[in-house]
């Protein structure tokens, strides 16, 4: 592993040969640029997805060592039976190196998930909630959890008591934005857990900045759209340099809890570098209840006993 150097590039990222890397939402956008770069340095890169046809084509692309596995995030039985086909492996195939929480859905029109969760919350938070913490036995002793957030976790503000929008009246931004944050939320309480059982495993986050990837323009409201079609052709960083704050995530130097972000001006684009976030997003208490709340809904805890410490 390598520190942050400034500016990042891939460039630094360090030979990946025998490591395996699972990344959600591969198919397109950052998962796809992500994987691509990790498949080229050697790692063994599952792609983890929802359609495994259009995984297969992507993986057919990249070079090195890939597969990929059919994970619908939101399907709690999917995600389960993802977890139960992975721990069928023998103990070397079954050991993960890096997790990369990347795959969601963003400001889309209200939706509820198999299990009734609103579907960007459910999707883009408690779906990888349940798939991390069942993938956690076959974390390396120095393994990694990657949490892909966003810069809309400065808008956002999680409603414990009314996460998948029952009784609010809905907002596709502001359900899109508690995502995001419940994402943050979700690596803070996971690396104090790891951290208070002894372990040496580490959760980092990051954000792309504003990247052009097939994400938006899916809000079904056409000015809103249009204006963001704007924004990616004259704006936005590509994907590939979106991804690369998940990259350095999952490969520099870097104590658990670091959260990486574009370096230019408004963390919109640029190369990574650590970046802050609200005081939200940085609330110990929140991350506990949140957790509290995503256990009880997905039916899938984990490391409880540190939890108790």
């Amino acid at each position: 592993m390598r520190r942050v150097a400034t500016p990042w590039t891939t460039a630094q990222i360090p030979d990946q040969t025998g490591r395996t890397v699972l990344v959600t939402g591969a198919t397109s956008g950052l998962g796809r640029e992500t994987a691509k770069e990790l498949a080229a340095r050697g790692a063994r890169v599952v792609l983890a997805v929802r359609d495994t046809a259009k995984g297969q084509r992507v993986a057919a692309g990249l070079a090195g060592t890939t597969e990929v596995r059919q994970l619908d995030l939101t399907d709690l039985a999917s995600v389960r039976a993802f977890a139960d086909s992975w721990a069928q492996q023998d103990e070397r195939a079954r050991t993960i190196d890096v997790v990369v929480a990347n795959a969601g859905i963003m400001m889309v029109p209200f939706a509820r998930t198999a299990d009734g969760f609103e579907s960007q919350v459910g999707t883009n938070h408690l779906g990888h909630h349940a798939l991390v913490c069942q993938l956690l036995p076959h974390l390396a002793p120095d393994g990694r959890v990657v949490v892909v957030s966003s810069l809309v976790h400065k808008t956002g503000k999680v409603d414990l008591a009314d996460l998948n929008w029952e009784r609010r009246a809905y907002s596709a931004s502001g359900a899109y934005a508690q995502s995001k944050l419940a994402n943050l939320l979700f690596a803070l309480e996971l690396q104090r857990r790891l951290h208070a059982s002894g372990s040496l495993q580490r959760v980092l986050a990051a954000h792309p900045g504003w990247a052009a990837t097939s994400l938006q323009g899916r809000s079904g409201n056409a000015i809103a759209d249009r204006l963001t079609g704007v924004g990616n052709r004259f704006i936005a960083q590509s994907a590939a340099a979106g991804a690369q704050p998940s990259l350095a995530a999952a490969t520099a130097d870097l104590p658990g809890g670091s959260f990486l972000g574009p370096s230019g001006p408004g963390e919109v684009r640029g190369a990574p570098r650590l970046v802050g976030r609200t005081a939200l997003a940085s609330d110990l208490g929140l991350a506990a209840d949140l957790w509290a709340v995503s256990a009880q809904l997905t039916g899938v805890d984990a490391l409880e006993r540190a939890a108790a410490r």
